[in-house]
């Protein structure tokens, strides 16, 4: 069996869940977006350490940065914050189209 590349073979657990997450199992199997609860479990394994993975990634860049350009500060991540929240579309779901900047309402009689 291999970790980050392809898996060969299946190996047997047995494991406690909380019983919402077995509804969630049962519930993806009743509706076909799961071919057994081994399955639906296996999936999310996969996906918890493909997030752990990427986590790792981002911690060792993170790491080599702060190495290189020193500690990234609480106003450096706020300032960065803003500037990308300056720059953000919003977007919301399906209705009307969203209005620009500038663009008012039509009210009424007006």
């Amino acid at each position: 069996m291999c970790y980050y590349g392809i898996i060969t073979e299946k190996q047997r657990l047995s494991a406690s869940v909380d019983a919402a997450v077995l509804i969630a199992a049962q519930a993806a199997v009743s509706a076909g977006r799961a071919a057994n609860i081994s399955a639906w479990v296996n999936e999310a394994l996969h996906r918890h350490a493909a997030h752990d993975r990427r986590m790792k990634s981002l911690d060792d860049f993170l790491s080599a940065y702060e190495d290189q350009h020193g500690v990234i500060t609480d106003e450096e991540i706020e300032s960065a914050s803003r500037r990308l929240r300056s720059r953000a579309v919003v977007v919301r779901g399906k209705g009307p189209a969203a209005r620009t900047t500038g663009q008012r309402r039509s009210s009424g009689g007006r």
